[in-house]
């Protein structure tokens, strides 16, 4: 009798102390949402003052998206101490401490200064492709990763398959890329759930799809270009892959990377669980 009166008391702590976390976590968010605030304005070239028409902007704090109008105006919700990045293709992205002398009511004018960049010479050579599977595929183009691509066609299909990078040393190998992202998302989850939303939500997504900047990525990811590509061609993407791809192709790619070291890592795999049935 008295081991069930402990039991049920137990159990009725539990819950209390669920119920108080619960309400702890809902009051926080709520207190979050009552300080937002619809940050509206509008993005200009900084040359002649004209409207930006597609301008994107990022809220890097809550991974909220918005989009420029025709006339180059934007609302976003945002509060105090969030950080905006605003990106338009050819112009010098920005990002964008939110104060509360910005919130204050009056709309936001933000310039983007246009970029001044060098293109290189670049070769094209043509293939002639005859009709014929055998044959085409022997004379398409191929990286050193075999994987085929044909110009004017977005996807790209693998022919064999990719070899990855060996390390000489224990310490080498601790520290390769995907391991540091891997060590990194542990220690920060709440990245990890940022990055991931920005491949789940549908407006995101769609803004994702069109850049081709990386220059979000490397900000959630915390990385430069360098070791970006770096971690690309450590999971086995083509050198092809990594320049064509949309940032949202690369970022599903990142994020399949991750979930493939992490099930190695913790001893289940794909082919593992396919041997067990």
């Amino acid at each position: 009798m008295l081991k069930n009166i402990i039991y049920i008391a137990l159990v009725l702590f539990t819950i209390k102390a669920y119920s108080q976390d619960q309400q702890a976590k809902d009051s926080l968010i709520n207190k979050s949402e009552e300080n937002s605030i619809q940050l509206k304005g509008q993005v200009v070239s900084n040359f002649n003052k004209t409207p930006l028409k597609g301008a994107h902007l990022f809220n890097l704090n809550s991974v909220i998206g918005a989009v420029t109008d025709d006339d180059g105006k934007f609302a976003i919700t945002t509060k105090p101490n969030d950080t905006l990045y605003i990106s338009y293709l050819g112009f010098q992205s920005i990002k964008l401490k939110i104060t509360n002398d910005l919130l204050k009511g009056n709309e936001l004018v933000i310039e983007l200064h246009e970029k001044a960049e060098q293109f290189n010479e670049v070769v094209v050579k043509s293939h002639k492709l005859v009709g014929v599977l055998e044959i085409d595929a022997k004379n398409v183009p191929k990286d050193k990763y075999a994987r085929i691509h044909i110009n004017g066609i977005s996807q790209t299909y693998e022919s064999g398959s990719s070899s990855s990078k060996t390390y000489n040393s224990a310490v080498d190998k601790m520290f390769q890329p995907i391991n540091m992202m891997y060590d990194k998302f542990g220690k920060n989850p709440k990245q990890l759930r940022k990055i991931k939303k920005l491949r789940d939500d549908d407006a995101l997504r769609q803004m994702m799809e069109d850049k081709f900047n990386r220059e979000l990525m490397m900000e959630y990811l915390n990385v430069d270009a360098v070791e970006l590509n770096d971690l690309l061609n450590e999971c086995n993407y083509s050198d092809y892959f990594i320049k064509q791809a949309s940032d949202l192709q690369l970022l599903e790619a990142v994020l399949l990377c991750y979930e493939n070291y992490k099930a190695i890592k913790k001893g289940s795999t794909v082919r593992d669980n396919n041997s067990k049935n």
